[in-house]
């Protein structure tokens, strides 16, 4: 699996990256074989453990249906593969810091992420990610060597709210796979610039990395060649003139998927010194309003986005399983000063 340096960055929200993804079409030639075998040989690197575990979770699919380990191969089957296997590059050792635990138990964990916090070693940031605290809280994680043992999915450094780790290397396929079918469901909320046309609507669009900037992403074309499809459903909670309160719910996870693609209609997120928002965007004949912005930026000096709400299936139980964390203070003090200006 290539890797671009830059997605390993520590300002990074997208899920597809943190796994191998592999699509095999059978020779017409091909005898019956059983396809834990067949994956060895076309899969270098790998092991039988690793693949039998991954059939398990659902990580492999022949024609579009799930197998067992014992299924053989024929001529010209349709096979997908999705394993959590992030690079390896450097190896990351547990450190003692605190973490915002919301539930665990033994396949899986669920963090807290603070505003400021580096998910995982990246160029810049080796150590004092959570990734190293968790590695001192659980002791071992799936992929202990990898530079991002446990991951299924990232939110930016300075985003704040709700990561699941898989604690197994099963129940890391296991919710991989629910990443990757976008089956995962996953509510934002957000504060941004003026009051969007409408209240409600889809954004869709092909998020790729800007040729002129690798560190922002663009809306392409839909038949541009660069870009992955992104889907962002998005509703206005409440309006403030010059801002909004905005709550998003996500069906694909691209990098700066939210931040991006509510800059490309004109309303970066508060705050956001990578799209624009930390500029004041939009005016206000409220009396005071330029200190009054000015101030807020000092309250919420960072995009104003915070991941609120995670479900999914668990690997184990398979029951359906949400999960809500409340906003933290720099992001719920600007709201309060929002709604008290506006009342």
């Amino acid at each position: 699996m290539s890797i671009d340096p830059e997605m390993n960055a520590p300002d990074s929200e997208e899920e597809d990256d943190l796994f191998e993804h592999f699509n095999f079409t059978v020779d017409k030639g091909q005898q019956l074989l059983r396809i834990d075998k067949y994956l060895m040989i076309k899969i270098a690197g790998t092991s039988r453990n690793k693949i039998q575990v991954g059939i398990d979770a659902g990580s492999v699919k022949v024609n579009g249906g799930l197998i067992k380990s014992n299924y053989r191969v024929k001529p010209l089957d349709a096979i997908s593969v999705s394993f959590a296997t992030p690079p390896r590059d450097k190896e990351v050792y547990p450190e003692d810091i605190p973490i915002d635990i919301i539930y665990e138990d033994e396949q899986l964990i669920l963090v807290n992420k603070s505003p400021g916090m580096v998910v995982h070693p990246a160029q810049g940031n080796w150590s004092g990610t959570l990734v190293n605290g968790l590695l001192f809280h659980c002791q071992s994680l799936p992929g202990q060597k990898d530079i991002r043992p446990g991951l299924v999915h990232r939110i930016d450094k300075d985003t704040s709210g709700i990561l699941v780790i898989g604690k197994t290397e099963f129940a890391l396929n296991f919710l991989g796979q629910q990443f990757f079918e976008h089956s995962i469901e996953r509510t934002y909320y957000a504060i941004c610039w003026g009051v969007p046309k409408e209240s409600k609507g889809t954004l869709k669009g092909k998020i790729g990395r800007s040729p002129k900037d690798r560190k922002v992403m663009t809306i392409f074309p839909d038949d541009h060649e660069l870009g992955k499809i992104a889907i962002t459903h998005y509703e206005v909670v409440e309006s403030f003139g010059f801002v909004s309160f905005v709550r998003f719910k996500l069906e694909t996870g691209r990098t700066h998927q939210i931040r991006a693609h509510f800059q490309s209609i004109g309303h970066p997120l508060f705050s956001d010194a990578t799209y624009g928002g930390d500029k004041i965007r939009y005016m206000s004949s409220m009396a005071g309003y330029k200190s009054f912005i000015e101030n807020a930026f000092k309250i919420c000096p960072r995009q104003a986005l915070h991941a609120y709400s995670l479900g999914f299936v668990h690997p184990t139980t398979n029951e359906f399983m949400q999960f809500e964390q409340e906003f933290p203070e720099d992001f719920l003090t600007l709201l309060t000063k929002l709604r008290a200006i506006n009342g």
